[in-house]
């Protein structure tokens, strides 16, 4: 049955709380088992739906997917069937759209519906078709009827009566071009890597993202056998090999994750110690923080004592791609500048859907002019009070569970499982920090 958090707010949070593995390097880096039939071992993965409908996905390929830890896997994909995909999986995450690059790199062809995922605002394909038929991809579009079960709350895109239908086919050996993408996107990036992985001819991506995931990406593809240079940077340089290698990876921790507990801390009040803390990921975050009169403290090399802050002034965020401030954690800060004194500018270029979180806050309270589709200006502090919620996507179900808890009285969120999308089992790890937290079901 579907189930819901039920909060009661105005506990301050005291103790430890550690991030897991990266979900935005996760799904990526699974996919890219897809390229070897050798052997493959994946570390310190987060047990997040992502994850878990990822590993189905590469299933209904034909992989052989076996724990071999609590946290890892290893993955066979010896003979692989791009027509027996899971089309029904392929509906429920958006980061499906990451098994177009390996598929079309091992069997020449991939044909998709259109990806599911966050209720963000407009997320087309655009950017990594035009970035496959560059690479040489003959694509083929049609609109086709969708059988999404609208009772099935782990659904999380929109739902219309039809789709597209996306069939790829390569007409020879996709390497030897260059690639300039249409913008910054992460996805897109990932895809062009993976798709260029098996060509012996130098591939060239120009306007690429350069997020810590998408280096974990080449570091991955690297140990496979790949050669790559400029990870990190906007022009990427591919050359691969024929066969590649099997690899033995960790995941690395998620400062998205991080960054959410870090401004819970400082929105709910108390004393947080977060541990598995990717510092040097999260640079810019950190100095807005002091700007901002954050009691953050830098402990160790990878762990951060957050501490009740008082007279904080935000006075702007906004999310910009790597290494600006994260747009999965522009909802978290949306939530704290209820807290902050005076008039904070929320601007999220990236996504016409990011703010609607923000209609669910003035809900509870808060005191919110939303200006446009990418900006809102909030006006603090404000007292919160608990009521009924629904998230529309991962970050925004996490924003508002740190409102929830900063709030008088009780808050119910529903749909959380759009928040076990990303975060391993948040109300048990909640509780053990102080927050009064429960999961039910309706």
């Amino acid at each position: 049955m579907p189930e819901k958090f039920i909060i009661e707010g105005g506990r301050p949070l005291k103790g430890e709380i550690k991030a897991r593995g990266s979900k935005n390097a996760a799904t990526p880096i699974l996919a890219a088992t897809l390229l070897t039939d050798e052997p493959c071992i994946i570390r310190n993965l987060p047990l997040i739906e992502d994850v878990f409908r990822m590993i189905d996905l590469i299933k209904s390929l034909g992989a052989k997917v076996d724990w071999i830890d609590k946290d890892a896997v290893r993955i066979e994909a010896v003979d692989i069937d791009p027509n027996s995909i899971d089309r029904s999986l392929i509906s429920k995450m958006r980061s499906s759209v990451l098994i177009m690059g390996p598929l079309l790199a091992r069997s020449g062809s991939v044909e998709i519906n259109h990806p599911g995922g966050c209720v963000i605002g407009t997320r087309s394909l655009d950017t990594h078709l035009d970035g496959f038929e560059s690479l040489g991809v003959v694509i083929e579009v049609t609109q086709i009827g969708t059988q999404v079960d609208l009772t099935d709350e782990k659904i999380f895109c929109g739902y219309s009566e039809k789709t597209n239908l996306y069939s790829l086919k390569s007409k020879g050996e996709l390497g030897g071009r260059e690639i300039i993408l249409d913008e910054f996107s992460v996805t897109a990036t990932e895809n062009i890597l993976m798709a260029s992985a098996l060509s012996e001819k130098k591939t060239t991506i120009r306007i690429a993202a350069c997020e810590p995931h998408v280096q974990e990406l080449a570091r991955f593809l690297k140990k496979m056998g790949v050669e790559i240079n400029g990870e990190g940077t906007h022009t990427i340089e591919i050359l691969g090999k024929k066969k590649l290698k099997g690899a033995d990876y960790s995941i690395p921790y998620d400062y998205v994750e991080a960054g959410t507990y870090i401004l819970m801390g400082l929105t709910v009040g108390g004393e947080v110690r977060v541990d598995n803390v990717p510092v040097n990921h999260l640079e810019l975050f950190f100095k807005k923080l002091k700007s901002f009169g954050a009691n953050v403290e830098l402990v160790s090399d990878s762990s951060v004592l957050v501490k009740t802050s008082f007279g904080m002034k935000m006075n702007k965020i906004q999310a910009l791609p790597y290494p600006g401030i994260p747009t999965d954690l522009q909802s978290a800060f949306g939530a704290l500048a209820t807290k902050t004194e005076g008039l904070t500018l929320i601007h999220d270029p990236l996504y016409d859907g990011r703010l609607k979180y923000l209609e669910e806050l003035n809900k509870m309270g808060a005191e919110i002019v939303i200006c446009d589709p990418h900006r809102a200006v909030i006006n603090g502090p404000t007292e919160l009070y608990g009521t009924e919620l629904g998230p529309l996507d991962l970050r925004s179900g996490a924003a508002l569970i740190i409102a929830g808890l900063s709030a008088d009285g009780v808050t119910i969120i529903k749909n959380i499982s759009q928040v076990d999308r990303g975060y391993e089992r948040i109300e048990e790890r909640l509780q053990a920090i102080g927050a009064s937290i429960k999961r039910v079901e309706k």
